[in-house]
């Protein structure tokens, strides 16, 4: 018992600490280049990413056109990672050490040569979901534009043609059979966890992370996911094939209810799951674009969603489970994958030809149960007059 309470402690102790890692690693930063400004760029790109940094934390100088408030540490860590490279970029490729200084060709150029690939990551790897860099850049230069508006300078928005669509990532596509196959194949753990995973298509570990057993209610029948990410909405939402693993699991575990559900660790789950669906599959490449061998939490939404498209009746309601708003992201995560053609010769009747031929067959039926019913009277007189006839026979024989 003390051994489980331990480990438990050590859990909620992993989950706290992964959550917290953004505001400290925010906190880190800024206590160091707030002091000293930040390395390996110019001063002039220093001080304008570290004004536009601070008010972000602050709220303050927002776009109309983006979202008011004070900016999230895990934010503002992807905003000043960002603004970094398009500062060294800048400087290195055009020489230009003013981010103030930028002339609309520069951008353009950058962000062409990111798309196709002329420009590589520090890992060598072409830049992905260039679409993000563009948003982040087009925020910084509209808050460049308010700041000095307010100075009565005006600028140029340079960013104003500037859109790049993003290609849609690729992930790891399985089949219901496949995905049992896969949590089968794994400890009680990860098997309650898939299995979860597949029944809600939740965002994992966004929202995964955060759930806690208090979010159960109804005897582990419902789920209620209360923080989601920006865009999606709180939702209650029915367990239609898990409650069962996940009330062993609690029961089993001893979790209370303000204990994590699903205490791990994204990148060894991750690790693991990769391990093991090479193991079963072979690290072949799925429909979804990605082999075994990238696979991750995140890709048993998608999975989901292939799984919930052809069972449930309304685009809606499939909307509502998964928190979207808008009906294009059904095609975006399921690319119409495991659906079938359901569609019968009844259906390509049009409704008056479908009204009428069940008129004629409901009338047919009526007929038919009238003669029925004749044919049983007159079978019932034919045993009466065989009866009387045998009767008469042994009253009156018959002459020979």
């Amino acid at each position: 018992m003390e051994q489980t309470i331990t480990d438990a402690e050590k859990d909620k102790q992993r989950v706290e600490k992964r959550l917290n890692k953004e505001p400290l690693r925010w906190a880190k930063w800024k206590s160091e280049c707030y002091a000293r400004g930040i390395p390996k760029i110019s001063k002039e790109n220093s001080e304008i990413i570290l004004q536009y940094v601070k008010d972000m934390e602050l709220g303050i100088n927002v776009s109309v056109k983006n979202v008011k408030g004070a900016r999230s540490p895990r934010r503002l860590n992807d905003l000043k990672d960002k603004l970094i490279i398009f500062a060294k970029k800048f400087e290195q490729l055009y020489g230009i050490k003013d981010l103030s200084k930028l002339e609309e060709k520069h951008a353009f150029d950058l962000f062409y040569r990111m798309q196709h690939g002329d420009l590589k990551t520090k890992a060598g790897e072409n830049y992905k979901s260039i679409d993000t860099f563009t948003k982040s850049f087009k925020a910084f230069w509209h808050w460049h534009q308010k700041v000095n508006r307010k100075k009565g300078v005006h600028i140029e928005d340079l960013t104003q043609d500037l859109a790049i669509k993003g290609e849609k990532p690729d992930w790891v596509y399985m089949t219901e059979i496949q995905v049992r196959q896969l949590a089968d194949s794994m400890g009680f753990y990860y098997k309650v966890l898939i299995m979860f995973l597949l029944d809600t298509g939740i965002r994992a570990p966004s929202e995964l992370s955060h759930l806690k057993v208090s979010n159960l209610y109804n005897d582990c029948k419902e789920l209620d996911i209360r923080i989601c990410k920006k865009g999606s909405f709180p939702r209650k939402i029915k367990l239609m094939f898990s409650s069962e693993l996940l009330k062993d699991y609690i029961q089993l575990n001893k979790k209370n209810p303000d204990d994590y559900l699903f205490p791990t660790c994204p990148e060894v789950v991750n690790r693991n799951l990769k391990k093991s669906a090479v193991k079963l599959f072979g690290d072949i490449t799925t429909l979804g674009g990605h082999k075994y061998s990238q696979i991750k939490m995140y890709d048993f939404r998608h999975c989901a969603c292939c799984y919930w498209l052809p069972r449930y009746p309304t685009e809606s309601a499939l909307k509502y489970r998964f928190g979207w708003k808008k009906s294009d992201k059904i095609n975006y995560y399921s690319e119409m994958l495991g659906m079938r053609d359901t569609i019968c010769e009844g259906d390509l009747l049009i409704d008056v030809t479908k009204t009428e031929l069940e008129n004629r067959l409901k009338k047919v039926e009526q007929e038919n149960g009238l003669l029925k019913d004749k044919a049983l009277e007159f079978e019932k007189y034919m045993k009466i007059i065989d009866e009387l006839s045998k009767r008469i026979e042994k009253l009156v024989p018959l002459k020979k």
